[in-house]
């Protein structure tokens, strides 16, 4: 069978298991798991077979009918730590922008480079010995007995091999839904992936909307030379150091909910079973070295392309998106300077402003009736 046919089985067989009526039911949210096997171009494990976990998430009458809106298919790429299915599809109230979309009657699909989530993990990150002594020190004696020399001290994945990774997420998504090109979605070092990627792929991608893209002008055009300083091959994050990171990013009051907040990270514990069982559980991520992704490729890039900044973001910094925006050659452009927001835009109390003008962005290629242009929204 084809795989937009297994699709399709499955998701009938779903339907079928649990007694919904297509006819009545067309409108309910379906939740798909894929794995795309690929072989590996990841330094630790190149060579090697390997799955890219993919989320789907669409109406149950967009999942089974028999083609779909090709300027509705849409791929969320995700940033330098979170996996995609923890940033984009937060279980808790609306604060799931894959959902918002698909209710919208997209098929949204997200993706996990190598490293993330539940796609493949090198072995390598399983060692603790891989990160730097500071953060050792914080798994001491409870994980290891004392600081200890790194078991890889290489490059684990690479911001190349990130885009190996979209490109067969890409490739899968247009063969099971039959269109030459999806949009893509992405927050922070998402950026440089998605923006990279579709810079080198535009027969590819429809369009782009980037949230807190890194970007840097000094950006090199080739890898480092060395990559990167021994023991810093990935790195982690504890509970408590992802509350303090978002806390001194809020500007106004009530800009995040506690419920927001839990969610997120008992999402962020079950997608990493592992790191969920170092200390007190923390979330690991692979160390990335951003390069390619230059003034002179962005300057290059014609896709019609959405960038949005927080404007209390304190690791994207709004300028950087601002120089972005100034250096992309593209003519349909807008930047959406968003209030009362940080880093974590998506997970705030303006996310539905967020929200809504992707969607007007992906349907008309405007925000607020404009193409081309700076908006401040959410003041």
């Amino acid at each position: 069978m084809k795989r937009n046919q297994i699709v399709k089985f499955v998701a009938l067989m779903v339907f079928c298991s649990i007694g919904i009526s297509l006819g009545e039911d067309s409108e309910q949210l379906l939740t798909i798991d894929h794995f795309v096997r690929v072989k590996s171009t990841v330094p630790s494990i190149a060579g090697q077979p390997t799955q890219i976990y993919v989320r789907e998430k669409a109406k149950a009458g967009t999942v089974l009918r028999s083609s779909t809106f090709t300027d509705r298919v849409v791929l969320f790429v995700h940033g330098a730590g979170t996996p995609a299915e923890v940033a984009f599809d937060v279980p808790a109230r609306d604060y799931s922008w894959m959902g918002y979309l698909a209710r919208a009657g997209f098929d949204v699909f997200s993706m996990d480079a190598t490293g993330y989530g539940r796609s493949t993990r090198p072995p390598a990150m399983n060692d603790p010995c891989n990160l730097t002594r500071e953060q050792q020190a914080g798994f001491i004696p409870s994980l290891i007995p004392a600081p200890c020399a790194p078991s890889y001290p290489r490059q684990m994945t690479t911001i190349a091999s990130d885009w190996d990774d979209i490109g067969a997420a890409v490739d899968y998504v247009r063969a099971l839904r039959h269109v030459d090109r999806v949009s893509l979605i992405s927050w922070s070092l998402g950026g440089p992936r998605a923006g990279g990627y579709a810079a080198q792929h535009p027969d590819k991608v429809q369009k782009l909307v980037l949230l807190a893209p890194a970007y840097n002008r000094m950006t090199a055009a080739t890898p480092p030379a060395t990559l990167p300083a021994e023991g810093a091959t990935m790195n982690t994050q504890s509970r408590d150091e992802f509350i303090a990171n978002w806390d001194r990013q809020v500007g106004c009051p009530a800009q995040y909910e506690p419920e927001a907040l839990e969610s997120v990270w008992s999402q962020m514990l079950e997608s990493d079973p592992v790191g969920a069982t170092w200390g007190s559980g923390v979330r690991r991520a692979p160390q990335v070295t951003n390069w390619g992704w230059t003034t002179a490729m962005v300057g290059k890039t014609q896709i019609p392309t959405l960038m949005v900044t927080g404007v209390h973001d304190k690791q994207v910094p709004p300028e950087r998106v601002r120089d972005l925006f100034t250096d992309l050659g593209a003519r349909q452009k807008v930047f959406i300077d968003l209030g009362c927001s940080s880093h974590n835009a998506m997970w705030e109390k303006n996310h539905l402003i967020l929200f809504r003008a992707s969607l007007e962005w992906l349907t008309q290629g405007s925000v607020n009736g404009t193409k081309e242009g700076m908006l401040r929204l959410g003041y």
